[in-house]
C-alpha cells in the first residue's frame, strides 16, 4: 500500500483546532499513515492520538513541524508533494500520475501559505476551482489517490468497531 501523509500548514491555534482535528481525522480513516503539524498545538495532537487509539490502527501526529524541513525531508527519501491548491491543476488531470508514486505528502494549508510552496511542491492541485473545505478537498484526493479502496478499512487493536446496519447505531466495544 502506498504510503501517505499529510502536512498541515498555517494553522492557527486560536482559530483552526477543529478544523485541522478533521484533517487528521480524514486522514487516517481514509488511509494516511500520519499527520505533520507545522505548529504548536498538542491539543490537536493529543485529540486526533486518541481516536486512532480508541478506533484502531497506527497514525501518528507529529506536533511543531518545520514544514520546508519536512517536504525537504520527504523529498530526500524519495517521496513527492502534493498541494492542495483551489488554484492548481485539476485532480482529474493528474491523479494518475500522482499514483504512480508511492510516497506521497500532501499539504493542506489553512490561511494563505507561503508563495515558496508552489515551487516546492511536485504538484499544485485542485478538486475544483470554487472556494472549499479543505478537509473536502483532502477527502476526495486520499479517495482519488487509493481508487476507493480505502473506504473500508479496518482497523486493527481497536477499542470500538461499528456494526454497520440499516437502522440505529451498533458497534461492539
Amino acid at each position: 500500500m502506498k504510503e501517505v501523509c499529510v502536512l498541515r500548514i498555517g494553522h492557527r491555534p486560536e482559530r483552526d483546532q477543529r478544523v485541522t482535528t478533521h484533517v487528521g481525522l480524514t486522514a487516517r480513516a481514509l488511509g494516511a499513515k500520519g499527520m505533520y503539524l507545522a505548529s504548536d498545538d498538542s491539543g490537536v495532537k493529543n485529540s486526533v492520538e486518541d481516536v486512532a487509539k480508541r478506533w484502531g490502527g497506527s497514525f501518528f501526529v507529529e506536533n511543531n513541524v518545520s514544514w520546508k524541513k519536512c517536504i525537504s525531508e520527504w523529498k530526500k527519501s524519495g517521496g513527492i508533494v502534493v498541494h492542495l491548491t483551489m488554484y492548481g491543476l485539476k485532480l482529474t488531470d493528474v491523479e494518475e500520475n500522482i499514483r504512480e508514486h508511492d510516497k506521497i505528502l500532501i499539504v493542506v494549508g489553512a490561511e494563505k501559505v507561503p508563495g515558496d510552496l508552489y515551487e516546492l511542491a511536485d504538484y499544485n492541485i485542485s478538486v475544483t476551482s470554487q472556494p472549499h473545505s479543505e478537509i473536502s478537498s483532502l477527502a476526495l484526493v486520499m479517495d482519488h489517490l487509493f481508487e476507493g479502496t480505502t473506504l473500508n478499512l479496518d482497523f486493527p487493536d481497536s477499542e470500538i468497531k461499528i456494526i454497520p446496519c440499516e437502522h440505529g447505531k451498533r458497534f461492539e466495544s
